[in-house]
């Protein structure tokens, strides 16, 4: 007999999640919520990738559908805030879009 083991939102960000290292490894635990295809998650990895600092990622578009509902139900609740491409999360606080001032701003050391 199988159990029916429903995973919450912090397991399936876990479960889906890709790491990127960088020389620069903050307490921040920078985690960024991407669209493969999406221009701008590309310069927000891009960004992170230049400046060296470790983070995670998730391409939401290539994660199952039930899984990106959850885990977008969860961001919405949690940040009390529209999700829009890329979001970038951190113990500081989190960045809607790409916002390279912003980033600076969030993982100043």
């Amino acid at each position: 007999m199988g159990k029916n083991i429903i995973m919450s939102a912090e397991e399936l960000i876990e479960r889906h999640v890709k790491e990127v290292d960088g020389e620069k490894s903050i307490e921040e635990n920078i985690l960024v919520f991407t669209l493969s295809t999406c221009m701008w998650c590309k310069k927000c990895k891009s960004f992170l990738k230049d400046n060296n600092m470790k983070y995670r990622y998730i391409d939401v578009d290539r994660i199952d559908p039930n899984d990106k509902a959850k885990i977008i139900e969860y961001l919405r609740s949690k940040y009390q805030s529209r999700i829009s491409y890329p979001f970038l999360v951190c113990e500081k606080g989190h960045v809607i879009g790409y916002n390279p001032e912003k980033y600076k701003e969030l993982l100043k050391k």
